[in-house]
Parts: structure tokens; sequence; C-alpha cells
């Protein structure tokens, strides 16, 4: 059996990543962190979840909800990330981080982590069919080539705060890497006023807030003549949680080191 410790257990996302871990066979609840202020401190985690109490009580002591793991999941935010990601790689532990709103910076830390030894999962989506559509991507851009415009729209519910989404980074990162253009440079977010003719050396980057959208990212490729869409629609939260817990069966096997999903689902 692995053993996990969920962060952020008391959340939405917490509490299907509890569900998960209950529905796959090989996986077990060891651990439930969750802040300070949390309300549900002392409560039995999977009960919380809706499930039958498994003893796990929510914590905010984050050795006591660690050391009994052999791999995190950290679905929470980049703050708390950046505090936690070094405790639990000193502990020797596992992780497996889907918070979004990461920096550069964050980036170079999980960086030296993975190179003294840790064992890292990070990618700011865990959905299956995401991931098929960062690989998709990468491979049809170059072979499309510039006489193709490349746009991104995303769009999420209205509790959303950052943007664009860290999908639809990640995936401009992708599409500029295919294309040889630099995402910080080249990425055009949204077009208001008199900003004349599109460049060819931009990727278009839309934001659309409304509603309890779970995620839908659109990757169009546009030319004289034709355009070409991919699409991913995601409908339920649960297929994230789905992806983090091959996250934590692939870590259970993998050496030190940082991978992203494509990695888990052998897209590389």
């Amino acid at each position: 059996m692995i053993k996990v410790t969920i962060v952020g257990a008391a959340g939405r996302m917490g509490r299907m990543l509890i569900q998960e871990i209950a529905s796959t066979p090989d996986l077990e609840l060891v651990g439930a962190l969750e802040s300070e202020q949390c309300p549900f401190l002392g409560l039995d985690a999977s009960q919380l979840a809706g499930l039958p109490a498994s003893g796990v009580k929510i914590t905010a002591d984050c050795d006591q909800a660690v050391n009994p793991s052999d791999c995190v999941v950290d679905f929470t935010i980049a703050s708390a990330t950046r505090t936690l990601a070094p405790k639990v790689a000193a502990l020797g532990k596992a992780l497996v981080i889907g918070s979004t709103g990461l920096t550069a910076e964050d980036s170079r830390m999980l960086d030296e982590l993975a190179a003294k030894g840790a064992r890292i999962v990070q990618s700011p989506n865990m959905s299956v069919g995401v991931n098929l559509l960062f690989a998709l991507c990468a491979k049809v851009t170059p072979l499309l080539g510039d006489s193709y415009d490349i746009e991104v729209v995303e769009m999420h519910h209205n509790q959303k705060k950052d943007a664009p989404s860290g999908t639809a980074e990640k995936l401009g990162q992708i599409l500029a890497q295919a294309r040889g253009l630099d995402y910080e440079t080249d990425t055009r977010h949204g077009r208001v006023g008199l900003v004349g003719a599109r460049q060819k050396n931009e990727i278009g980057m839309h934001s659309l807030r409304g509603g309890d959208v779970v995620g839908d990212h659109t990757v169009i490729f546009a030319t004289s003549g034709e355009r070409i869409e991919f699409t991913h629609k995601a409908s339920s939260r649960q297929t994230f949680a789905h992806g983090a817990m091959r996250a934590v069966q692939f870590l259970a096997k993998a050496g030190p080191g940082r991978y992203d999903m494509m990695d888990v689902l052998g897209l590389k």
C-alpha cells in the first residue's frame, strides 16, 4: 500500500482527492493537513469527504500529517506550496503538486529540491486529457509552421482568482517553444483599441470567467482558408483527482527528479 497525505484536505479538491484514494486499491489515506484557521481541525477527514470514518484526523501539524506517508499531495495555493515543499523533501517524502500560480522562482526551488534527491511531480493540470492536449500541441505546432496564427482561449468559474489559468500558461509555453518564440515577450494577453494588424510572432491569450465552469481550454491554429481547433473541457474536478493518484503511483517507482504529468503518462 502507498500511504498518502492530502494537503488542503477540508477543501473541495481535498475532499475529492480523499474520495479518489478510497476508490484506488493500492492507496491508503494516512494524513490530512490544513491551515491553523481551518474550522474542521480535529474532524475525521474521510467522514468530511462523505466516506466512512478512517481515523485520520485533520490537523495543522505538518510533521504529524506528513511523517506517516510515502507521498504528499498538495492542491492548495502557491504560497502554501512554497513553504511546504522544502519540509516534505527534508522528510524524504514524494510530493505531487497541483497548485497553480507558482512563479519562476518557485520552479527553480523545485528543481533544486529534485537535484538534492526529492521526487516531485508538478503540473498545473493533472487531467489525462489536458496533458494529451499538451503533447498534441507540441507535435502539431512545428508541423503547421508559422503561416498559422495561434490563439489560446480559456474559461473558468467566476471565483477563479488568477488569469490566465496555469493550464493556459503551460499551453502558451509549449506553443512558444514549438514555434521558436519567447512566451514572456511574444504573448498578447487580450486586445483592446487600435492595436494594428496581428503579428506573426505572437500568441494570443484570452481569459473568460463565468458561472461554475470547471475548466475549458481551446487552442486555435488559423490560416488563410482553414482553421484547426483543439479543445478540452473538464466537467468535473474528479478528473484532476484521478490524474493526481496516477502521479502518486508513478512516484512510488520513480527515482529522484522533477517530473510532470506527461512523464507520468508516458507522453514524452
